[in-house]
C-alpha cells in the first residue's frame, strides 16, 4: 500500500530569491559548466547545497557537506527559505517541447512525501541497478542537512482519476512558475484542502510505485532511515525520516516521455571494423546502410523498426549497420535471462555486442571505462566521424510498459536504460526532517 502524506514544504521566498535564479537540475545532471553558472546566478542558488564546490583545503570540519548544512541553516534563519503554514500536496506541471521536434507536451503530477518501503514489501519497485559511490555522496549530504531538496520521480498506474481530482487546483494562479535552461515551463500549485488531499491519498493507497528517476537517492534515504531507527532504539512509523519527498506521475499520461540513451565506445586500441562486422553477423541479421548516414536519417530508420522487434544501429567510421532479429548464437548469449529481458534492445546491445563481441566486462561498463552515454544521436555520430570514438550504438527508447513489466518482476535493466524527460527541478519544494 502506497502511503502518501501532505507536508509543509520549505520554499524560496520569491521576494528574496527569484525561482529562475535559485532552482537547479537534479544533482547528477549538473555539469561543471552548469555548476559555475548556478553559482553566478545567485548567492542562494541551491547548487551550493546539493552540489557545492570541493576545495583543496577541505577537512573534516570544513567541507562540501558542512558548508551545505551551514547554507541551509542560514537560509532558513534569514527567511530565504520559508515554511508553508499548512500541510499540503503540490500539483506539478511541466510543459515542454520534445527534443529534436516541434511537438509540445505537458505532464502533470503532484509532489508529496511517500513512505520509504523496502523493495521486499512490493510497494516500491526499482528498474535499474545503483552504484556505491553516488549513494555514499548523497548519504553524507543527507546526514549533514537532514533534508530532501529534490523529488524522487515515482510513476504509478491508473486511468487518470488522481489527475482529475487535482485539476481543480490549476484554476488558480500557480504558486511557482519558472522556465528552465532547456525551455521547460515548470508550474506548481499548493493544495491544502484536507478533503481533496484525503481523496488523493485514498486513490493512491492501492498503487504500486516504480522509481523512474532517483534510484540512488531512494536507497540512500532507506539507509538513512535505518540509521535513525538504530539511533532511536525503536522504529517510529510516523518519524519524518520514514518518508522522502516524491513526485508522483501516472505512467499512462500522454506527457510521459522516455528518450533513448545512445552508447559511444572509445579507447579500444585493437578494434577492427571488419572483425566487428563479421562477429555481429553471427549474432544478428545485419543490413549495411549508407556509410554517410546522418543522425536524423538514422533516428528515422530506428523509428520505422520500433514495433518489429530488435533495432540497433551501429555507426563506424566508414560503415553504418542496422542490426535486427537475434540469431541462435545471439540467443545463447542471452540464456538465463527472462523473456522480458531478452526482448529489450538495451539488453541485447549489452549482452551480445558490448560484452559478447567487444568483450567489455560488466565491471568496465559499469565504471564507464570504454563507454559513454549520449542523449543526442548527432553528437554520438560526430564523435565517431571525428575520430574520438571507435563506434556508436544508436537505439530506440524503452517503452514505459517494458519498464513496468521488468520492475514488477523484480528485475533490473542495464544502467542508463531510460531517460525520462524533462527532469524534475530541485529546489521547488524542500522537505526538512527537522
Amino acid at each position: 500500500m502506497a502511503d502518501i502524506l501532505p507536508f509543509a514544504a520549505l520554499r524560496y521566498d520569491p521576494r528574496r530569491a527569484a525561482p529562475a535564479q535559485v532552482v537547479t537540475q537534479p544533482y547528477d545532471k549538473i555539469t561543471s559548466v552548469m555548476q559555475e553558472r548556478y553559482y553566478a546566478a545567485s548567492p542562494y542558488n541551491l547548487v551550493r547545497i546539493i552540489l557545492g564546490r570541493r576545495l583543496d583545503t577541505d577537512n573534516t570540519e570544513d567541507n562540501v557537506y558542512t558548508r551545505a548544512a551551514a547554507s541551509f541553516r542560514d537560509w532558513r534563519r534569514e527567511g530565504i527559505l520559508h515554511q508553508d503554514s499548512a500541510a499540503s500536496i503540490y500539483v506539478y506541471s511541466q510543459r515542454f517541447t520534445a527534443p529534436g521536434t516541434t511537438v509540445v507536451w505537458e505532464r502533470q503530477g503532484f509532489i508529496a512525501i511517500g513512505r520509504l518501503e523496502d523493495y521486499s514489501a512490493k510497494v516500491v519497485y526499482r528498474h535499474e541497478q545503483t552504484l556505491a559511490k553516488p549513494k555514499a555522496d548523497r548519504l553524507d549530504l543527507l546526514r549533514a542537512t537532514r533534508a530532501h531538496f529534490g523529488q524522487l520521480f515515482m510513476v504509478y498506474e491508473d486511468s487518470g482519476e488522481v489527475d482529475s481530482l487535482l485539476g481543480v487546483a490549476r484554476q488558480a494562479p500557480p504558486a511557482i512558475e519558472v522556465t528552465d535552461e532547456y525551455g521547460v515551463l515548470h508550474r506548481v500549485w499548493q493544495v491544502s484542502d484536507s478533503g481533496l488531499i484525503d481523496s488523493v491519498r485514498s486513490r493512491m493507497q492501492d498503487k504500486k510505485l516504480i522509481i523512474a528517476d532517483g534510484h540512488h537517492r531512494y536507497e540512500t534515504a532507506i539507509t538513512y532511515r535505518n540509521e535513525r531507527r538504530s539511533q532511536s532504539g525503536a522504529a517510529s512509523t510516523s518519524a519524518p525520516y520514514e518518508y522522502a519527498m516524491m513526485t508522483f506521475l501516472n505512467m499512462n499520461s500522454p506527457g510521459l516521455l522516455i528518450l533513448p540513451t545512445h552508447r559511444v565506445v572509445h579507447g579500444l586500441s585493437s578494434f577492427s571494423p571488419g572483425t566487428f562486422l563479421a562477429s555481429s553477423r553471427n549474432l544478428f541479421e545485419v543490413q549495411e546502410l549508407d556509410p554517410a548516414l546522418d543522425a536524423a536519417r538514422a533516428t528515422a530508420i530506428l523509428r520505422e523498426h520500433s514495433s518489429s522487434g530488435t533495432a540497433l544501429l551501429a555507426v563506424l567510421a566508414d560503415r553504418a549497420l542496422l542490426l535486427k532479429s537475434v540469431k541462435s548464437a545471439g540467443s545463447q548469449l542471452l540464456a538465463g535471462l527472462s523473456e522480458r529481458q531478452r526482448a529489450l534492445d538495451v539488453v541485447q546491445l549489452h549482452k551480445c555486442l558490448l560484452e559478447g563481441v567487444l568483450e567489455l566486462s560488466e565491471e568496465s561498463i559499469r565504471n564507464q571505462q570504454n563507454i559513454s552515454y549520449v542523449r543526442d544521436a548527432a553528437e554520438a555520430v560526430a564523435q565517431v566521424r571525428g575520430g574520438k570514438a571507435n563506434l556508436a550504438f544508436l537505439m530506440n527508447p524503452c517503452r514505459i510498459q517494458q519498464v513496468r513489466d521488468v520492475a514488477f518482476a523484480g528485475e533490473v535493466m542495464p544502467q542508463k536504460s531510460t531517460d525520462f524527460y524533462p527532469k524534475l527541478l530541485s529546489g521547488l519544494t524542500v522537505y526538512a526532517l527537522e
